[in-house]
């Protein structure tokens, strides 16, 4: 890519669109076209096409999406189903009318089956049946890779897909019953340790294994893929390792300073049992993940004191 290309990232506030952002500046691509949702809602098909239309645009990073924890997805599988098929296909098919250059859409490992072989390879997508708690996420994230695969196939575009592992970090949603893992524990350990409760409760066994990956590491992944990647074929993003969730309680505690105890109620979901990305395609291009989980988590805590999020 030319530096000084325009490059519209949408959902640039929330924590993938803003370590792309971070990314893009730092490898001096400075030309960024960035908008709110309240300035253009990617729900609005006709907004959406208005708005490619007036805009010189030669590049998308689509990392706008409705995203939650496990029991967000679990309780809103129509929302997430509708919004995110919605934000997808209005980008996509905008950017393929106003022949885009190149496009970049982001989705999740939470696409690919809940029983795939481990690690979870690009091609075990559609394999077998999906984890019924984030049904609705996973389906439109799938339409929207497969809507891009389709576009490349028959239109010549090239239009990339990327499924990230579970991330984290600066930026993250804390909020105590719609963030994801690691925030939603750090929300919890913090809120023990400031009223001085004597346990904390995590959800499921603590037997469920996942892999994390630091939101700037996604962020230079997706600037290598923007300037070595155009294939139909998704490509994953993650760290290449996976802990179990009672480890990550741990690791987190740790991290807060609580001193309390940990107990797991398994009577609530755990989802998957595990979910370990391959990535030897994208480590094939010369990226690689640079920051551990136990530096990631004191960095993120650090960041969420030193920003009053709690």
């Amino acid at each position: 890519m030319k530096k000084d290309q325009r490059i519209f990232v949408a959902g640039h506030r929330g924590l993938v669109g803003s370590a792309t952002v971070k990314a893009l500046n730092e490898h001096g691509y400075l030309n960024l076209i960035l908008k709110t949702r309240s300035e253009l809602d990617l729900i609005d098909q006709s907004a959406v096409k208005q708005f490619f239309k007036d805009e010189d645009i030669n590049v998308v990073v689509l990392a706008a999406a409705k995203v939650g924890g496990i029991e967000a997805n679990r309780k809103q599988q129509a929302e997430f189903l509708y919004e995110n098929l919605m934000i997808s296909a209005n980008v996509i098919q905008a950017a393929h009318e106003t022949n885009i250059e190149k496009l970049l859409f982001l989705g999740s490992g939470c696409i690919y089956p809940k029983n795939a072989p481990q690690p979870i390879r690009e091609d075990f997508l559609l394999h077998s049946p999906l984890e019924p708690t984030n049904e609705g996420y996973a389906i439109a994230k799938i339409a929207g890779l497969k809507l891009c695969e389709h576009l490349n196939k028959q239109y010549k575009k090239n239009f990339i897909s990327a499924m990230p592992c579970n991330l984290y970090g600066p930026g993250d949603n804390f909020h105590p019953e719609n963030s994801h893992v690691v925030p939603g524990l750090m929300r919890k350990f913090h809120d023990a340790k400031v009223k001085n409760l004597p346990q904390v409760h995590v959800w499921g066994t603590g037997n469920a294994k996942r892999e994390f990956l630091y939101i700037d590491d996604v962020g230079t992944a997706i600037v290598n893929l923007l300037e070595n990647y155009s294939s139909s074929e998704t490509i994953n993003i993650g760290s290449g390792e996976d802990i179990p969730i009672s480890l990550l309680a741990e690791k987190i505690k740790t991290a807060v300073g609580y001193e309390g105890d940990i107990c797991f109620d398994t009577n609530m979901p755990e989802g998957t049992l595990r979910k370990l990305l391959d990535i030897k395609k994208i480590k094939d291009l010369g990226w690689q993940p640079t920051l551990g989980l136990d530096a990631g988590l004191k960095r993120t805590y650090s960041w969420a004191l030193e920003n009053n999020i709690f």
